[in-house]
């Protein structure tokens, strides 16, 4: 699964985002809990250098991928990555908190007030990126944030 995830996230690899969902949907489409209510689905954002320098957001064409499967709407540019910080893969757990906090903000807030939300990312380190995510969905309003990642690092 590792070297899916690096062909997809830095090879450019898209195509690999189709079968990628099909897999989320395969080990946990029936998973209740998970999909129950779901209001949107929202990619973790990446910062526009970055997203330009990939070509691609990984976690934008999951979204996409399971908006397609599932019918549920996936909404790409809700969450916008303000700050350009340095990736998380080269820092530590207390490190990776601090770089992150305060790099995402909100389009639409009204988007989110009393929704339950999909949020998606292709890999879960120590949870920083995702738990900074969800706090400004639920500081905009959401009612609940899920999180969904394709692995666990």
């Amino acid at each position: 699964m590792k070297d899916i995830i690096l062909l997809f996230k830095y090879r450019e690899y898209r195509i690999l985002g189709s079968r990628l969902a099909d897999f989320i949907l395969t080990t946990l489409g029936k998973d209740v809990m998970l999909w129950k209510d779901l209001d949107m689905i929202v990619p973790v954002p990446l910062h526009k250098k970055r997203q330009t320098q990939r070509g691609f957001n990984q976690a934008q064409v999951l979204a996409k991928a399971l908006e397609r499967r599932t019918g549920i709407r996936s909404i790409p540019k809700l969450l916008v990555k303000v700050r350009n910080v340095p990736p998380q893969t080269s820092l530590e757990g207390k490190a990776r908190r601090k770089n992150i906090r305060g790099a995402f903000g909100i389009k639409k807030e009204k988007k989110v007030k009393d929704k339950t939300i999909l949020l998606v990312d292709d890999v879960y380190t120590t949870g920083s990126t995702v738990e900074e995510c969800a706090r400004i969905l639920k500081k905009a309003g959401a009612r609940e944030v899920k999180v969904l990642t394709l692995a666990q690092a």
